[in-house]
């Protein structure tokens, strides 16, 4: 029998949500479009839904399932005649589908012969909406009258502003000192990078207008003045990140004015003074479920600078990849870092049967870290353990108690995905591997994850359940051994609170924890790695993303926090509730209203916001297969975040905020279709 052209063969699937008494169904359809049956083969597909292993499916049986990624086989002897579709109904999902990014995002056919063909695949279809799918950013258009005289985001502390001068070609930043060349230049190379064509920065010989860069005692260090008058332009600030911002500004001012000169003015007189509320104003990015390449990443910290962002938090690991090479372990690029049909970790999120995926080598990593810290932005990796680690230990498989295969399951379905804290090759496999990325990040904040380890993780391991004896008593280890398959809260977080798994796990990472220390670095984690409240808090910050109450608590208990709620700062999210939208909502649905109204200290004390660091958006990216999502989910949401980390709570404006949100940039530039 002829092998089929894949463009003979379709792949349809359709979302029928409970109706009538009816339960859900997931519904594909391979169509054969061809003039030749076929056989021989098994479906594959994966996205961000997951196919439960205990539900119904009709008209095939799971034959492989790793989180999202499952294989049916047809019947026994099955012919998918010319013209003919094959059926498969799954009433069998980990939760109900809500938007049209959760189905199968790619599909392929795995054949007897051990080849495969790729399939043409749409996006899932609803059965009760027929609105057309939501793509590329939503933007916001500049209004006729716009309620400020000068396009800047976020808005600064003071601006006293009058009259306007004609809009110079350019700029050409003259520094005094050395700090004042270093932002220059930077300035320089991030226009470069967003607006290369626009000329923001000229020489004078192409007619641009000096802009003195003056060193000045008594700012902060990311504050600075910015003075207008007829004969000159002057930035005041006392260090490069002081008079980068100034330029930012500056900038941001010329483009409205260029681009919208009956709305937006260039000031002939007056000043801007400007510093940040908040310290730490930053961006978490997944790039272990999708991999975004070293020039997305460049951009994107460009796009952070250009909103005055200043934190990085690099998610360069997790149960789907390993992201970062390390010379020690050469294995975790080589086997960590790849998907595709018969490796160690199949297509997982969209990706191709084809061996699909990336790292960044360390030569990329300091190139990316030193360009980002000329832009004001430093970079926290992380390397999310002892959850999260399937990647990992499918390249070192030392990490894991042979005897614990099959105990127990993520929330994201991955088995036994935690490496173990009792066993000493774990320690020693961990500080080489962290050694390395210290070497590489000289912010020498390190973030450790911490997040999401199952109520069961290492209840078949002899080895944990030894050590566990050793610090908890018989009777923890012994009702510990028989958490198994444990049913999980929101999202699927495992509380584990209590649990054999949370003694373990402190133990783990107050061990880390010490080693970082011991090296001058600070240790992140998300909200769970206050579990026994055994890391050191002055050494350490919390991420906390389920609400602002969790949050407050840990500020209570004397850590310092940096405000993540799913709920509104989750940018993987979707937009709205709405079939059409792409995104996840297990946290709830965030416009960008919302998100800009969204006080991430309400209800804290004055003794709690003593220890708020900062804010975070948190870019997860499972639904990113199609980058008009990305585009869609993160701006201008990202725009919004940076305003309230930056603009005093008394002088935010939704109105003012919407009328200049469009003049922000985008990553790939794709707008709504």
């Amino acid at each position: 029998m002829s092998t089929p052209r894949p463009k003979t063969l379709r792949l349809e699937t359709l979302w029928n949500p409970p109706a009538d008494g009816k339960e859900f169904s997931y519904v594909l359809r391979l169509k054969n479009l061809g003039s030749a049956p076929i056989s021989g083969f098994s479906l594959c597909i994966s996205g961000p839904g997951r196919v439960d292993p205990a539900g119904r499916v009709e008209g095939a049986t799971v034959s492989k399932r790793l989180s999202n990624f499952t294989e049916f086989q047809p019947p026994v002897d099955f012919v998918l005649a010319a013209g003919e579709t094959w059926t498969i109904s799954v009433y069998a999902l980990s939760w109900q589908f809500r938007h049209w990014t959760d189905g199968a995002t790619s599909a392929y056919l795995a054949l007897s012969d051990g080849g495969t063909i790729v399939l043409g695949i749409e996006p899932t279809r609803s059965s009760v909406s027929n609105a057309a799918l939501k793509r590329g950013a939503e933007i916001y258009p500049v209004p006729a009258n716009a309620p400020v005289q000068v396009s800047i985001i976020p808005w600064p502390n003071h601006v006293a502003i009058a009259a306007r001068r004609p809009l110079p070609a350019g700029f050409a930043p003259q520094a005094q000192s050395g700090e004042g060349e270093a932002a220059a230049q930077s300035f320089a190379a991030l226009v470069d990078h967003l607006f290369a064509v626009e000329g923001i920065v000229r020489t004078e010989a192409e007619g641009a207008v000096p802009v003195t860069l003056k060193d000045a005692a008594g700012f902060g260090p990311e504050a600075y003045r910015l003075s207008f008058d007829e004969e000159r332009l002057t930035v005041e600030a006392s260090s490069r990140t002081g008079f980068l911002y100034g330029l930012v500004t500056l900038g941001q001012i010329w483009r409205g004015a260029r681009l919208h000169p009956g709305v937006f003015l260039f000031p002939a007189s007056g000043e801007i003074v400007d510093e940040p509320a908040m310290g730490w104003r930053g961006l978490h990015l997944d790039v272990a479920r999708q991999f975004y390449g070293a020039a997305e990443v460049k951009k994107l910290i460009a796009v952070l600078a250009w909103n005055k962002l200043n934190r990085f938090h690099w998610h360069l690991s997790d149960d789907e990849a390993w992201r970062v090479e390390i010379d020690a372990y050469p294995a975790l690029t080589e086997i960590g870092a790849w998907r595709g049909h018969g490796l160690a970790v199949p297509p997982l999120l969209g990706s191709s049967p084809a061996r699909t995926g990336g790292y960044y080598p360390k030569s990329v990593i300091r190139e990316i870290v030193a360009e980002a810290k000329s832009f004001g932005v430093e970079i926290v990796p992380e390397i999310d353990m002892p959850g999260h680690c399937y990647a990992m230990q499918q390249a070192i498989p030392e990490l894991r108690d042979p005897a614990e295969v099959g105990s127990y399951y993520s929330v994201q379905g991955f088995p036994d995905n935690c490496i173990n804290p009792a066993l000493e090759k774990t320690y020693e496999i961990v500080e080489t591997i962290l050694t390395e990325l210290i070497e590489l990040f000289p912010f020498k904040t390190i973030h450790l994850g911490a997040d999401e380890v199952p109520l069961g993780a290492w209840s078949g391991s002899p080895a944990a359940l030894d050590r566990l004896r050793s610090v908890a008593g018989d009777g923890l280890a012994d009702a510990h051994a028989k958490r198994l398959n444990v049913v999980t809260n929101t999202h699927g977080a495992d509380d584990i609170h209590g649990s054999g798994a949370a003694i373990l796990q402190a133990e783990f990472l107050e061990r880390i924890q010490r080693f970082l220390a011991s090296k001058g670095c600070i240790t992140g984690g998300w909200e769970e790695a206050a579990h026994g409240d055994v890391i050191d808090k002055a050494k350490s910050y919390l991420c906390s993303w389920r609400n602002v109450e969790v949050s407050a608590e840990l500020a209570e208990r004397g850590y310092a926090m940096v405000v993540c709620p799913g709920q509104v700062y989750y940018l993987d999210m979707a937009l709205r509730p709405d079939w059409d939208e792409p995104g996840a909502s297990w946290a709830g649905t965030s416009d960008a209203e919302k998100l800009y109204n969204f006080d991430p200290v309400g209800g804290w004390t004055a003794a709690q916001k003593q220890r708020l660091l900062g804010i975070q958006a948190c870019i997860w990216s499972e639904p990113m297969t199609d980058r008009a999502v990305f585009d869609r989910l993160v701006f201008p949401r990202l725009s919004g975040l940076a305003e309230t980390g930056w603009t005093k709570p008394s002088s935010k404006s939704w109105e003012r905020f919407k009328a200049l949100a469009g003049l922000m940039p985008l990553l790939y530039g794709l707008q709504e279709s």
